[in-house]
């Protein structure tokens, strides 16, 4: 019986004590449930996209050099998108085209120039040169363009070894009327490091003629160069399928990479650990570098171009791309261009196949197409390397304008560099990058009067005091007179 009741007395003393607890939790909140846990903290933040590291620690240090308005009139004019203006004029003023037509007035205080007989276009863009890191004079200690120890250096940045005294920057210049290229690494590795795109200024730094807000390029390259080279040393790449498998594990990685960087910027924890090689991979996996692909035979381009599908990049242009005439519809479908030679060939096998009609087989399937010239004296003339890749396609029936022809040297190229709003063409609101030729520039007697860039006279035939001389030349002899 005492068990009996205590059981009682405590099933009582209970309930009086959940009763209490209830009457308690509605005097303070009106009824509510109570809570049965915390409300969880918010989520963690990274730094946002593309923030987790700078992208561009060594900036463009460029500025324009001083210009006066110009209004240059009776020229024949190519506008350099395949536009043609007979007994043409063009206006520009602070470092940018301000008009291009027939009837023309030149602001107050303007330089007028009679172009009588003469052509005006936009500065060559060379998307493939070594001036700078294969400087002049050609030797040893200057050979800086190939970090030929490893099939893969994406780590490398072609600015880095670029000598801004290069003499062949100012012959550019001044024989071929180039006011922007891009320096590419060499061809030894399947991946070989950073390009850069600059103006074809002097200046003490390379960072001083470094294009502004130009992309970065990822110079890579497929065939005979990095099979040779590597398989020379007894080691992966030895084969055509050696380089592919050693891209593609190099790109399967760059993904893991990016991913964990994507992860850490947006949610925030430990950053991963830094590899400046795999940040150009994952800057190309993103779109904020463009892929400058060095490849000869059309199977391999194709190779290639399903190669950036399976990883999810995009080749902006392959260079050399003798065979390019075979898959033109394919470069067509992938918006990839091809920069080519006017007639090099047969100095090595993957080279075997080229023909003269490369260029003009391009365009007319509707391809992206341009000169290049991968060569210090060859810079100095691609108006003359279009005249001959023009003459080849019309000798086959291809009918190509010498202004659509312009475009090969010009916008296309821009293109290629994601420059295009900027400069390569002249249209109003462009970059005042301006060449005078001293008459029809498909002819090999024709050559630079005058040379603008961004509107400042950087060149001028007639005047001994606008023909630049690098530092390293000053006190040599010749310096300055025969160029």
């Amino acid at each position: 019986m005492a068990s009996a009741a205590h059981s009682r007395s405590s099933r009582t003393v209970f309930a009086l004590l959940a009763s209490a607890a209830l009457l308690a939790g509605c005097a303070t909140d009106g009824g509510a449930k109570p809570k049965s846990a915390a409300a969880a903290p918010p989520a963690a933040k990274g730094p946002g996209a593309g923030k987790g590291y700078s992208h561009d620690p060594y900036p463009s240090t460029y500025h324009p050099y001083p210009g006066v308005p110009t209004l240059i009139t009776n020229v024949t004019v190519f506008d350099g998108e395949g536009g043609r203006i007979d007994g043409g004029q063009v206006l520009f003023a602070d470092g940018k085209i301000v008009a291009v037509g027939q009837q023309l007035s030149a602001p107050a205080g303007a330089k007028v120039i009679d172009g009588t007989g003469k052509t005006v276009s936009p500065g060559v863009i060379d998307i493939h040169s070594h001036l700078g890191d294969y400087p002049s004079p050609a030797v040893q200690a200057n050979s800086d363009g190939n970090e030929a120890t490893s099939p893969t250096t994406p780590d490398v940045w072609a600015e880095h070894s670029v000598w801004p005294q290069d003499p062949g920057f100012s012959r550019a210049l001044a024989n071929g009327g180039v006011t922007t290229l891009e320096i590419l690494p060499g061809s030894a590795n399947l991946m070989g490091g950073r390009s850069v795109v600059i103006k074809n200024v002097y200046a003490r730094t390379e960072q001083g003629m470094k294009f502004p807000g130009a992309k970065y390029g990822l110079k890579m390259a497929c065939g005979e160069n990095p099979k040779r080279v590597y398989g020379s040393k007894g080691r992966e790449p030895s084969t055509r399928m050696g380089n592919i498998a050693v891209d593609r594990q190099t790109w399967a990685r760059a993904v893991e990479y990016k991913r964990r960087w994507d992860k850490y910027e947006n949610s925030g924890g430990e950053p991963p650990a830094r590899d400046i090689g795999m940040d150009t991979l994952a800057g190309v996996l993103s779109g904020e570098i463009l892929v400058q692909n060095h490849c000869y035979r059309a199977d391999e381009m194709g190779i290639v171009l399903d190669m950036a599908k399976e990883f999810g990049y995009h080749v902006s242009a392959f260079h050399h791309a003798v065979e390019a005439y075979k898959i033109a519809d394919l470069l067509k479908a992938n918006g990839t261009c091809a920069a080519v030679w006017a007639d090099w060939w047969g100095f090595k096998m993957e080279a075997y196949d080229a023909i003269k009609e490369n260029l003009a087989l391009l365009t007319k399937a509707g391809a992206c197409a341009m000169i290049h010239s991968d060569d210090e004296n060859g810079i100095q003339r691609l108006n003359q390397e279009v005249a001959k890749a023009l003459a080849a396609g019309r000798r086959a029936g291809i009918e190509i304008s010498d202004a659509e022809a312009w475009k090969w040297l010009t916008i296309n190229p821009a293109k290629a560099l994601g420059i295009d709003d900027k400069t390569g063409s002249l249209k109003p609101g462009k970059m005042a990058d301006v060449v005078l030729w001293n008459g029809n520039p498909f002819s090999v007697y024709t050559r630079p009067d005058m040379v603008w860039i961004d509107g400042a006279l950087m060149y001028d035939a007639h005047d001994s005091g606008r023909r630049p001389v690098s530092d390293f030349e000053l006190g040599q002899p010749g310096s300055g007179d025969v160029k």
